[in-house]
């Protein structure tokens, strides 16, 4: 079950708090609907929840908050707003995606995928699905770690009324099964049609927290709207009518001249006016309106009662403005919202009375004290059927015992100290200080990264379409650099002329190594929250590794393929194996591998693409420039002889000649590009490194 315990977020220069004191309960095996008009709350009340936004208050699922459970999304399946996935991606691709990072086989992609009835659409790409196919896949995705909970904010919205009715098909099927279901909607219909209970929200706070059918019963009933200039004398008319014929009719009044009749008709009410020649200016049906406190405002509180029923009146009550009445034929309940100030006696009519200061009247004629509601003499408290359990593999972790939920105390909207609420008995009672602070949690790093990272980088075609530029500009270049003939051979193999800062090859490992973080952030899958991307060590190894070995193969296959089409054009003399092949090679790879890393943790750091590029091209163009000055300054001591003092220190020589490698790698790392690339990538690394730390310790 969910425990939400004073959620309140933090307020926004002089405005009050978007949410302010909000607690409620949400159980198993029930669907709970967060109901409330736009702007009410619902959506900063999850992000709460889930610890997406920063403010104060608590929520346990299943006794634990949400930073203090292992794995979230194999707990509690979110969804808010669109499916956050690469338009070009595939259905199936985009969950066998999420599989690995949630840590489920990948076959459980086709289960929900049958399970929410997409798999004539698996192949689909992202982009071109309508909006129901978008919740569907939504609620695929929710669903893949088969969580306890699910947490959805406003799913039915823009749908039809045929996949409306199969999601909440849905979501009952997974509260029979033992789940949580939290759903927010603005639609009070779709609140009473498809949840166990009905929390409603007004300006940041809980209007009213009821059982389903309470809320259809008291608000979201057909009523008359009566205008009329004797409000007064049309209400005590129906309450006499009313009592007369045994009926259940409630009238409330609002305003000098405006009557709200339940359980009765127009043509009933018009009758009764037209008999008793009363003035009637309007007569209208409303059907399905939530009642007193639909626009977000609190239902009216009854402060005094000025109408009674005397003893023997054949009128039956004067009715206050704002006032309620109930009648039955044998309870008459009065609720009047008008001059505060305590509320008089009763007067007998024959029948048990109650009253209480500030609270409902009610009159039963024959009835015993202990049938009345409110009674001072304690009754048995109702069974609370027990919680069903979930089945398969949530089966045998049982629901904590719930604690009581504590009353939500009012709070003023900037509080600066222990908060206080007027009372009649305590005028400055304090209440208790405001809930512990909610921060922002990082989101969970894939249980598989590496295999996380190859479905992302290979689920969509931006990186076989990046390496087949790649590979057709680099031949061109080469054929064009070679009929001029001013380009050595090592730069001719590379395509990479003096004038451009980096070659083609180069540039596209450094676009792909940014497009893996930076697609992170366009499309961030692995967190509920829109920007949110894990800033984990083991997925930043991953996305490494997998960029190195993508910027190897783009290396590799440029130099092959501008070898054969200079060989194809100009013959074997443009494609002869130059004498230091080995410390060319080492070069070459470095450049590309390390490029294509720079645009990796670039664009981890400046949470872009367009920064991890940047980044890549500032080496040759900013960083290159500055380590040839301090180069060439004046030296004392050069590096002569390395080779043979390396082979000294390691006192025998490696198997296969591994010192040559390591002394051209010495080399490669000596040259200006070199140097200059490995600091750029200490220090886009240092930055990394820092900002992660920075942000696991807000």
């Amino acid at each position: 079950m969910i425990q939400a315990f004073g959620l309140t977020s933090n307020p926004r220069k002089d405005l009050p708090p978007a949410v302010d004191d909000v607690s409620f309960d949400a159980r198993a095996g029930h669907v709970t609907a967060l109901l409330g008009a736009t702007g009410a709350g619902k959506t900063t009340v999850l992000r709460l929840m889930l610890e997406l936004q920063q403010g104060r208050g608590l929520t346990h699922f299943r006794g634990r908050p949400l930073h203090r459970i292992a794995h979230p999304s194999r707990e509690v399946g979110v969804l808010l707003g669109d499916v956050p996935g690469h338009p070009g991606r595939t259905v199936r691709g985009h969950l066998r995606m999420l599989c690995a990072a949630a840590g489920v086989p990948v076959r459980r992609a086709d289960e929900v995928l049958e399970a929410v009835g997409l798999v004539s659409l698996r192949e689909e790409r992202l982009g071109t699905l309508s909006r129901g196919m978008d919740r569907r896949l939504g609620l695929a995705c929710a669903l893949l770690a088969d969580p306890h909970t699910l947490v959805l904010d406003d799913p039915a919205e823009g749908l039809s009324a045929g996949e409306s009715r199969w999601l909440h098909g849905m979501l009952r099927a997974h509260a029979v099964h033992g789940g949580t279901v939290l759903v927010s909607t603005a639609d009070p219909k779709e609140a009473a049609r498809i949840a166990d209970r009905v929390v409603t929200l007004g300006g940041g706070r809980i209007v009213a927290d009821q059982a389903a059918a309470d809320f259809a019963r008291t608000r979201l009933r057909p009523r008359v709207v009566v205008r009329t200039p004797h409000a007064a004398r049309l209400a005590a008319v129906l309450a006499k009518e009313a009592r007369t014929g045994q009926r259940s009719v409630e009238v409330v009044r609002e305003g000098g001249n405006r009557l709200y009749v339940y359980g009765s008709t127009c043509a009933d009410v018009g009758d009764a006016a037209f008999r008793n020649g009363i003035l009637v200016h309007q007569l209208a049906d409303e059907v399905g309106d939530m009642g007193p406190g639909a626009d977000g405002s609190a239902p009216p509180v009854p402060d005094a009662v000025e109408g009674r029923l005397p003893a023997g009146s054949a009128d039956g009550p004067a009715l206050p403005a704002g006032g309620r009445l109930l009648l039955d034929g044998r309870k008459e309940v009065i609720q009047g919202t008008g001059r505060p100030g305590p509320s008089p006696a009763p007067t007998e009519v024959g029948a048990d009375v109650e009253a209480d200061a500030g609270s409902e009247i009610q009159v039963r004629a024959g009835a015993s004290q202990d049938s009345v509601p409110g009674s001072a003499r304690p009754s048995a408290a109702p069974s609370v059927p027990p919680e069903p359990t979930r089945s398969g593999a949530e089966s045998g972790q049982a629901d904590p015992p719930s604690s009581p939920r504590p009353t939500p105390p009012a709070i003023p909207p900037h509080p600066t100290g222990p908060r206080t609420s007027p009372s009649p008995s305590h005028p400055t009672e304090p209440l208790p200080d405001l809930p512990p602070p909610i921060s922002v949690r990082p989101a969970p790093s894939p249980l598989r990264p590496l295999r996380y990272e190859l479905r992302r980088a290979t689920g969509v075609g931006i990186g076989f379409l990046t390496g087949a530029v790649v590979l057709v500009v680099s031949a061109l270049a080469a054929v064009v650099l070679a009929r001029f003939g001013h380009t050595p051979q090592a730069r001719l193999l590379a395509a990479w002329p003096r004038e451009l800062p980096l070659p083609p090859a180069a540039l596209g490992a450094g676009l792909l190594g940014a497009l893996a973080f930076g697609d992170e952030f366009r499309h961030p899958a692995l967190a509920a929250d829109r920007g949110t991307v894990p800033r984990r060590l083991g997925l930043l190894a991953a996305k490494l590794l997998v960029s190195a070995v993508t910027g190897l193969v783009l290396a590799v296959l440029t130099v092959g393929c501008d070898a054969e089409v200079l060989y194809l054009l100009y013959g074997r003399e443009l494609v002869k194996v130059p004498v230091d092949w080995l410390s060319l090679g080492v070069s070459w790879i470095g450049l590309v591998i390390g490029c294509a890393w720079a645009g990796v943790l670039a664009a981890g750091v400046f949470r872009s693409t367009a920064g991890g590029l940047a980044a890549v091209v500032a080496v040759p163009v900013i960083v290159v420039p500055l380590v040839q000055k301090f180069l060439e300054g004046p030296s004392v001591r050069s590096a002569a002889g390395f080779p043979l003092r390396l082979r000294e220190v390691l006192l025998s020589q490696w198997p296969f000649g591994g010192e040559r490698y390591v002394s051209a790698v010495a080399r490669v790392v000596g040259q200006p590009v070199g140097s200059a690339l490995t600091l750029s990538l200490a220090t886009l690394l240092c930055a990394y490194v820092l900002t992660t730390l920075r942000r696991r310790v807000r």
